[in-house]
């Protein structure tokens, strides 16, 4: 089969440091332009913007979206509308009818739509939801602190409304905490911390519940230096459950069961 001719839109920090590797390992894809205000990717045709792409460059079969969820829908839409499969970086829109809109087009069309959540594959996470289904849980509490001068450097569009600010981030844990639990979790109060002149929040106090009662905990802060933390820490009657580094460790009852490399991209 030949390879699927893949393009990027949106040429920032995650591409340089995810997508690009991660295409140039897999020989299923070859990817044959970008479109990006800013950025550009050596050795391909490069635009800038998806519209300018897709009427030059009509061999591509399918879109990997990667600019800012505020401008995610219609990219999206102009992509799908062209005829091209899509790929929906984290978090696939910024309102959950604009996903529901795009998923209604993608099948109505033939094509798939992608909404992906990388952190979900991380290498302990399916252990962790193994273990979970099989444990009465007591307790949970997500510690998810990062430094964003380091991960965002000079990034104004995460401060802007709906850039996410420290959900950026805080929606990997989300998407972990909501594939691993047994049951469907709600948010019971919520405390957000807002820097001056700005318009997305630097810090979170979540509180969830589910219609078991049990009661998990969020703290996303992007104000952390020194060691980053990106942990999930569930108290059942079997052990002690750790998630640590993102998904990549997994401990229970004080036992390392998983220890791998983050591969969650490829």
């Amino acid at each position: 089969m030949s390879p699927i001719n893949i393009s990027i839109v949106g040429v920032g920090k995650i591409v340089r440091d995810q997508h690009l590797p991660s295409i140039a390992k897999n020989a299923d894809y070859k990817l044959i332009a970008a479109a990006s205000r800013h950025g550009v990717v050596d050795g391909i045709d490069n635009f800038k913007s998806i519209e300018e792409m897709l009427a030059a460059v009509p061999a591509i079969d399918a879109v990997s979206l990667c600019m800012p969820p505020q401008f995610r829908y219609a990219a999206a839409r102009t992509a799908l509308e062209a005829g091209k499969h899509v790929f929906l970086e984290k978090p696939p829109g910024a309102t959950l009818s604009e996903v529901a809109d795009l998923q209604s087009l993608a099948d109505s069309r033939g094509l798939s739509l992608f909404a992906s959540w990388h952190s979900r594959y991380a290498p302990g996470v399916e252990a962790a939801k193994a273990f979970l289904a099989s444990a009465k849980i007591n307790d949970v509490k997500v510690i998810w602190k990062e430094d964003v001068r380091h991960w965002h450097p000079n990034q104004d569009w995460i401060w802007a409304a709906g850039g996410l600010g420290v959900f950026d981030p805080g929606i990997n844990a989300l998407s972990i905490v909501t594939h691993i639990l047994p049951n469907p979790v709600f948010i019971t109060s919520a405390t957000l911390e807002f820097p001056e002149n700005r318009d997305a929040p630097i810090a979170a106090s979540i509180n969830f519940t589910d219609a078991n009662k049990l009661p998990v905990s969020a703290e996303f802060d992007w104000r952390q230096t020194g060691h980053q933390s990106w942990d999930i820490v569930a108290e059942t009657e079997a052990g002690l459950m750790v998630l640590a580094e993102g998904g990549a460790k997994l401990s229970i009852d004080g036992k390392l069961v998983h220890d791998e490399p983050e591969q969650e991209y490829p």
